[in-house]
């Protein structure tokens, strides 16, 4: 019993953190800079978004392809939906759906972000998954 309430409690930290990280992204993705998830963002970074045919593969990939787009858009709102983290004590998870608002244009995505803990304490995302919610039957 002792080693489960251990685990719920690292389970909950981990889960203030990496919510916390994540959020603190998207504040810097919102004003249009991508600095926040390009520190989130390990070496060995694998990222996915649906406006890529193919998955990026390592950090110096995926800053060239946030280069041209770094001050480009705005987003006034968003929406941190559902957001679930599955984690181990050095592996986590996070699961959400994310509404975002551009003036009067709203984008609805799931996104899945896996974070590894670094030999230097710090979480960063090995794996990342954008994808677009669409209305059924469009």
């Amino acid at each position: 019993m002792i080693g489960t309430a251990s685990s719920q409690t690292a389970n909950a930290v981990f889960t203030e953190k990496i919510i916390a990280l994540e959020k603190a992204a998207l504040e810097k993705w919102n004003t249009g800079d991508p600095a926040g998830y390009l520190e989130l963002s390990a070496e060995n970074v694998s990222y996915f978004d649906p406006y890529l045919e193919a998955r990026l593969d390592g950090l110096p990939a995926l800053k060239q392809y946030y280069a041209p787009i770094k001050g480009t858009f705005r987003v006034s709102r968003y929406e941190m939906l559902n957001p679930k983290v599955v984690s181990t004590d050095k592996m986590a998870v996070l699961t959400f759906n994310l509404n975002c608002f551009e003036e009067d244009k709203e984008t609805r995505w799931n996104c899945t972000e896996v974070y590894l803990l670094q030999p230097d304490s710090t979480w960063k995302i090995v794996q990342t998954h954008w994808s677009l919610i669409k209305p059924l039957g469009n």
